[in-house]
């Protein structure tokens, strides 16, 4: 009897033995709340890159901070696991844990899925974020992503984007007719629509493309990211507002089983490091677009024009059918797009009598002009 028992416990022994760190998200169980785990990490922007590129990297460092390491990601840059655009087909295989991107780069798979990043003359920022967590756009997003065994949590916001960069004036709509830009999202689609054609490349292209004539123009981000991808060099105006992004969200993704296997507290952990991360970039964004701006125009004598308003019009009015085009048939996209343009509704009438009131109030009492 006694050598039975102590048989027993020796399998039993070495049963609880064999955990240890795990790369494969689906081989969990059941949460082991001393386990470490060790995942990886895919994003669509270049390993390092200034604002977006470093956010995850954030997010990364503050979940193993926050967790005392029991889960430590790897973050890797664009094409060193996977291509940029295929990060979420590496997240939703299986294939990686966690990847960081925007939305709007699966709209060929997942139209609906642009709504979570930006819709032309949408939401800014401060709303985007406003209907994602308190605003019941997170459940959509996460029914939508359930389709795909995917989890989705903000990533960061890089605030109202730029028009983008041509070499030659846009005066009239018939001067976008023939272009072609690099453009993603809803946002090339209307450009699509107004004559010219959407192009949609990873940051790490954007340059030679340009360079070389593959393209003519190409939208980015905004004046901090501009400068240091040096499109000033290859292009001559620079036209504002982004009437294409006026708040895009970014987001982290999660592999459902590999979210599953997490005891609650790394459950936890992730979505507020992603949470304090989105603030993160958009207060980054805010600060630095600022000096960048001003160096672009003073040392690099770089033209910032306006889209005129006849411009302006005629895409508002193009983008409002590509709207009703994305939802089509399908009942969630209805829901998801009900849902925002409700949100977009109230909050735009707040917003013309809190921000849109005092920035006019305060540029007109200080004489300033853009």
């Amino acid at each position: 009897m006694r050598k039975e028992l102590l048989a027993f416990l020796s399998v039993v022994l070495l049963i609880s033995g064999c955990g240890g760190n795990t790369e494969n998200p689906g081989a969990e169980t059941a949460a082991d709340p001393q386990k470490q785990y060790r995942w990886r990490m895919v994003t669509t922007w270049p390993k390092n890159f200034p604002g977006m590129g470093m956010a995850p990297e954030r997010i990364a460092d503050r979940v193993r901070e926050m967790s005392n390491g029991r889960l430590d990601i790897t973050v890797y840059g664009a094409g060193e696991v996977v291509p940029a655009l295929e990060t979420f087909e590496a997240v939703s295989s299986g294939t990686v844990q966690m990847g960081h991107g925007a939305a709007y780069y699966w709209r060929g798979s997942v139209p609906a899925a642009q709504f979570f990043t930006a819709v032309p003359f949408g939401l800014s920022a401060q709303e985007m974020n406003g209907w994602l967590l308190h605003g019941g756009g997170m459940a959509l997003w996460e029914e939508l992503y359930a389709r795909y065994n995917l989890v989705p949590m903000v990533g960061g916001n890089t605030g109202v984007q730029m028009a983008g960069w041509f070499n030659k004036e846009i005066n009239s709509l018939a001067d976008l007719k023939g272009i072609k830009m690099r453009i993603p999202g809803l946002g090339g689609e209307v450009f699509e629509a107004a004559g010219g054609t959407a192009v949609n490349i990873p940051a790490g292209e954007i340059f030679t493309s340009l360079q070389t004539g593959v393209i003519d123009a190409a939208e980015w981000v905004g004046p901090f990211n501009d400068l240091v991808l040096g499109f000033h060099q290859v292009a001559k105006y620079y036209y504002y507002p982004g009437w294409q992004e006026p708040g895009p969200n970014l987001e982290m993704i999660v592999n459902q089983r590999a979210y599953d296997s997490l005891p609650k507290d790394l459950q936890i952990i992730l979505r507020t490091a992603a949470e304090a991360i989105n603030n993160d970039v958009l207060s980054e964004y805010t600060a630095r677009n600022n000096r960048a701006l001003s160096e672009l125009v003073d040392v690099h004598q770089v033209q910032v024009r306006r889209l005129p308003d006849d411009v302006l019009a005629a895409l508002k009015a193009i983008s409002d059918e590509r709207v009703q085009a994305l939802v089509g048939d399908d009942p969630l996209a209805r829901k998801i797009y009900e849902s925002y343009e409700s949100y977009r509704q109230g909050v735009m009438n707040y917003s013309e009598l809190s921000e849109r009131a005092f920035l006019n109030a305060r540029a007109n009492l200080e004489g300033y002009e853009p």
